[in-house]
């Protein structure tokens, strides 16, 4: 099977199973009214709420998986020893500052010979 072929079927799948979840979510919301387990105004908010996260318009659930995973990139650079791009810019900062004071100093000194 081929690479476009693959990858159709899985967006296939994912749409018929996104359409499923939805017509199911909204059958269980109207059993749930009808036996008043769910009030008739929090049904349809629950069934948007859900829909809402399926298609992925959830930033605040968005922001919080990009926090974690940041931190466990963090986390594995840390056990593999290496650093990460903020530590690299601060010692190219401390690097650019000795060297100043340095090359300040070296002229200083040549000043007074």
């Amino acid at each position: 099977m081929d690479q476009g072929n693959l990858l159709q079927m899985l967006l296939l799948r994912g749409l018929g199973t996104t359409s499923l979840v939805a017509d199911r979510l909204k059958y269980v919301s109207q059993e749930w009214v009808s036996s008043g387990r769910l009030d008739p105004s929090h049904a349809s908010a629950l069934v948007e709420d859900v829909m809402r996260a399926l298609r992925g318009e959830t930033p605040e659930v968005e922001q919080q998986a990009g926090r974690q995973l940041e931190r466990n990139r963090d986390q594995l650079l840390q056990d593999l020893g290496l650093a990460r791009q903020r530590e690299l810019d601060e010692l190219r900062g401390r690097i650019d500052r000795l060297e100043q004071t340095l090359r300040q100093r070296q002229n200083s000194g040549e000043g007074n010979d």
